[in-house]
């Protein structure tokens, strides 16, 4: 009797039931049956989807290999019971669908045929997919399907390749196929269609799947915005809306806040009336980053509670609080003394911060935050920072790492016979060629070029630009862009599905052509190389390409007659198909001439 690895009580077309998941098979069985009505084996499972979090139901999709609908099930325990259990689900039929993909499926797990038994029930329809329940966590359907010349992608078992190595990452690519629609497209017509295999379409878009793994790896930083809650409309009412975060953010900006609320609550004020009268309070007020808070403190009424903890303005010429370092150059509001140079012995005050008054307590209020800010960021004070941080290498925090294209290449190298004859030869010529060269006479050559200037005033004084190019050149300007606008918001008149078939050729024959020149001349970079092939399988992969490639002219020519047949000048699909006709029989003609030099 098989084991059962996981099960929950869930609902199966509005019927009741245990859903349980063995190391065989995925069944449910019909509250008050003995046979399971449902029962799937682990090989045909190739999809799973759930409803979206804050759903009214906790819902579960499996896809199958022999049907997309597959089957939706219902966890009917309590909330939080509920998404435990679909977690667990999940978590192992995630694994099987990755075996299955990878083709590492035990042998008892291939897939077999679905057994559904008949429902009491027989007339009660399956319920429609809810809206709510199409966030795809695994593959589609269509990526599940076998194919001879699949390549394994990701495999969970110690045979696999590790899930660490983004570039066979399965989750990653399937990101990227969802974010990109035409690339998803593609994917499905050459790799589901046994042309290409998985590793095969993913050579060399390598750095799709690295681009996506460095975005989700990246951590969200801190909100730069200073907290300064702003009123909402909320049911025709206008209000703050008080959030946990929110409140987090309040006591870590203004600790002031934070004090005031453990010294009254709950003991004068509940929390309501704790922040209630807050943002009634001059304490609010004098938060605010705006210079109008200052003008609306003598419309606030006085609380005497919060006004105990009432500071006063800081607008003298020293602050309140004095710091250990002064705030970092590049992100002081005050700073002047790189703004510009000083000429003179006259003290600078043109630039001076806080010449007007009300000015400085928002400059030393955003100077902290900033400085708060980038603490957090970089991990520790600014203060210890500045130093060691002095002259040129305060400048050089301008210089963003980022910003440096960190990938360097060698080019390709170039295989050549005789190697070491052929620079010798260089080297006789050279020395041959030096001998016998002519010289220059310098002092010749610089009276001939003092003489060539005499009189240059004159001849630019009668120096007279012809027009008519410049004309001429503007009005080609002109006409080009118009032509470019004419075409751009002129909507072609070919037939949608004729359309899609060019398209459809077009990037089939792009792919092929990336995939031939990929296996004819190597990579710029190997370090990021899915697979290391060898001389013979790219060989044998350039001749596979040229095969599809050799097609292209017969789908081109049925295009063309389709084309004819639904009464659009076949010339226009010959001229859109001309650019890569043009590239496929570059292909052609290189592999021709390659069999007829053969290997030297």
């Amino acid at each position: 009797m098989p084991s059962i690895v996981c099960s929950a009580q869930a609902s199966y077309k509005k019927l009741p039931g245990l859903l349980e998941l063995t190391d065989t098979h995925l069944q449910w069985t019909k509250a008050g049956d003995k046979a399971p009505s449902v029962k799937v084996p682990h090989g045909e499972a190739a999809s799973l989807s759930r409803s979206k979090v804050g759903a009214a139901q906790v819902r579960l999709k499996v896809g199958l290999v022999s049907d997309e609908a597959g089957h939706n099930f219902t966890f009917t325990s309590p909330q939080a019971a509920a998404l435990a259990e679909r977690e667990k689900f999940e978590a192992e039929l995630t694994n099987i669908i990755a075996r299955n993909r990878s083709g590492a499926a035990a042998p008892q797990n291939l897939p077999g045929p679905t057994i559904a038994a008949a429902t009491p029930a027989p007339g009660t329809p399956a319920p429609p997919r809810p809206k709510n329940a199409a966030t795809p966590i695994r593959p589609t359907p269509q990526l599940s399907r076998a194919s001879t010349s699949r390549a394994p992608s990701v495999a969970s078992d110690s045979r696999g390749t590790p899930v660490s190595d983004p570039t066979h990452d399965f989750r990653l690519r399937k990101k990227v196929l969802l974010s990109n629609p035409e690339l998803a497209q593609l994917h499905r017509e050459l790799v589901m269609g046994g042309h290409i295999s998985e590793n095969e379409f993913w050579e060399g878009r390598e750095h799709l799947l690295l681009a996506q793994a460095a975005a989700e790896s990246q951590k969200k930083g801190k909100p730069g915005q200073l907290v300064d809650p702003r009123p909402q409309s909320v049911d025709g009412e206008v209000k703050i809306v008080i959030t946990p975060q929110l409140v987090h953010d309040i006591f870590e900006e203004f600790p002031v806040v934070a004090k005031a609320y453990n010294d009254n609550v709950p003991g004068k004020l509940s929390e309501a009336e704790f922040w209630s009268r807050y943002f009634q309070s001059k304490l609010f007020n004098a938060h605010r980053a705006s210079i109008r808070s200052s003008a609306a403190q003598h419309v606030v009424k006085d609380d005497p509670i919060f006004d105990k903890y009432l500071e006063k303005e800081d607008d003298d010429i020293e602050p309140r609080r004095l710091r250990e370092e002064r705030v970092d150059t590049f992100i002081d509001l005050g700073a002047t003394s790189v703004d510009h140079e000083e000429t003179g012995n006259e003290k600078d005050i043109t630039m001076q911060a806080g010449k007007q008054k009300a000015v400085l307590p928002l400059i030393r209020k955003f100077n902290e935050h900033s400085t708060r800010l980038l603490d957090t960021a970089l991990g520790g004070p600014a203060a210890k920072r500045r130093r060691t941080d002095t002259g040129d290498e305060r400048i050089a925090q301008l210089d963003l790492e980022d910003l440096h294209d960190n990938q360097t290449s060698a080019g390709i190298l170039l295989d050549m016979q005789d190697r070491q004859r052929y620079f010798d030869g260089r080297a006789n010529g050279a020395g041959d060629n030096g001998a016998a060269g002519p010289r220059v006479d310098f002092r010749e050559a610089l009276q001939r070029a003092k003489s060539s200037t005499v009189g240059w005033n004159t001849s630019l004084a009668q120096l007279k630009v012809d027009k008519n190019a410049a004309n001429a050149a503007l009005v080609s300007m002109t006409q080009n862009v118009a032509s470019r606008l004419d075409v751009k918001m002129r909507k072609h008149d070919i037939p949608e599905g004729l359309f899609r078939q060019m398209t459809t050729c077009q990037t089939a024959a792009n792919e092929f052509l990336r995939q031939f020149w990929l296996a004819i001349y190597p990579p710029p970079t190997e370090s990021q190389s899915l697979s290391a092939a060898t001389p013979a399988q790219k060989a044998a992969k350039a001749t596979k390409m040229i095969g599809y490639l050799s097609k292209t002219h017969e789908k081109v020519e049925a295009l063309v007659r389709a084309a004819h047949q639904e009464g659009v000048d076949p010339a226009r699909v010959k001229v859109a198909m001309k650019p890569v006709l043009d590239a496929v029989d570059k292909a052609l003609e290189f592999w021709r001439m390659k069999n007829v030099k053969g290997p030297r």
